[in-house]
């Protein structure tokens, strides 16, 4: 390699870097480490300048208060004002300490638009567990797929949608902080780190859960009544589907006055369908269970009761909160 070769490849270098360690230094006042005796540390992303945090709801359980501390080491109370093992995000609001009339310094994060994300686009990942200055890795975003079944994590048992995929290694204490692009922005809330990819919600979903749990504390959650198991089709009850689909969710039970009741459903019918959605699977159908405008809306429900196809109407009820 030539000699202006090499400092052409010095530089280009040297300026990546500089970049790099912009962003980092830029991302950072907005990582806190997020604490507590029963949990252990993990991180949070500043939200908003009136002190609220976005955190990852396995790391505050069913706790009403954690420890917060900002990157300047300061460390402050913080209420859990919401949690949602659902989608795995939680909301703090910490509070300036009685004795101190200071205002709590707080920079909140940019966000980026997280629904146009490419395969083979470069991130940042952030952490703070200790209430130092944040650590940070790097990596690629190595799929554009946007879910994944979560038995493979531990500690979720559904399935989660509206993720980010990477190759950054997540090491313990950086769920909770931000998986960020090349500008600083949020593009995700990392959550687990499986089979050496890293995983993050994407920061669009983020949003739209923090405001609900900001306005109610809770996230809407709709029900059924029922128990359900997967099964495969005989072909020609799958033969009757447009598109075909070889499994379907047969019913166990129908609880008594619930949604499902009402709507008619009976031990043994098998449902294909679900607001024009397919259904082969309790995760397709709790995904849609979970969509907010679901409760209280007439949905339309495709089944297969012996080798008949009907529609029901059902009305999705309000689950229960508690929990």
């Amino acid at each position: 390699m030539s000699e202006k070769k090499i400092l052409q490849t010095k530089s280009a270098l040297a300026s990546f870097s500089e970049a790099i360690e912009g962003v980092a230094d830029k991302v950072s006042q907005s990582v806190v480490s997020v604490r507590s005796r029963i949990r252990g540390n993990g991180s949070g992303v500043v939200w908003t300048t009136e002190g609220h945090i976005i955190t990852c709801s396995h790391l505050v359980g069913k706790l009403d208060e954690v420890e917060v501390s900002l990157s300047n080491g300061k460390s402050y109370p913080a209420k859990v004002l919401g949690s949602d093992p659902y989608s795995d995000i939680a909301l703090l609001k910490i509070e300036a300490n009685d004795n101190s009339s200071d205002s709590i310094p707080l920079k909140p994060i940019e966000i980026a638009d997280s629904e146009s994300l490419k395969a083979g686009q470069f991130i940042l990942a952030l952490a703070n567990p200790y209430g130092e200055y944040p650590s940070i890795t790097e990596g690629i975003i190595t799929s554009e797929r946007s879910s994944i079944v979560g038995g493979a994590v531990g500690w979720w048992a559904g399935v989660l949608d509206s993720i980010v995929i990477t190759d950054a290694r997540l090491n313990p204490g950086y769920s909770g902080g931000p998986l960020v692009d090349v500008e600083g922005k949020m593009i995700g809330l990392n959550v687990a780190y499986i089979s050496s990819r890293g995983i993050a919600i994407r920061a669009g979903k983020v949003k739209n859960i923090a405001d609900q749990l900001t306005k109610d504390g809770a996230i809407k959650k709709a029900y059924l009544g029922i128990i359900t198991n997967t099964i495969s089709l005989p072909a020609e009850v799958s033969a009757q589907l447009e598109p075909i689909q070889e499994e379907g969710l047969m019913v166990l039970s129908v609880e008594k006055d619930t949604p499902a009741k009402k709507a008619g459903l009976l031990i043994g019918d098998i449902i294909v369908r679900f607001d024009s959605e397919p259904v082969t699977n309790m995760h397709e159908l709790r995904r849609q269970l979970l969509k907010q405008e679901v409760v209280g809306k007439s949905v339309n429900l495709v089944i297969m009761r012996g080798e008949k196809k009907m529609e029901l109407t059902i009305n999705p009820g309000e689950a229960s909160r508690s929990g």
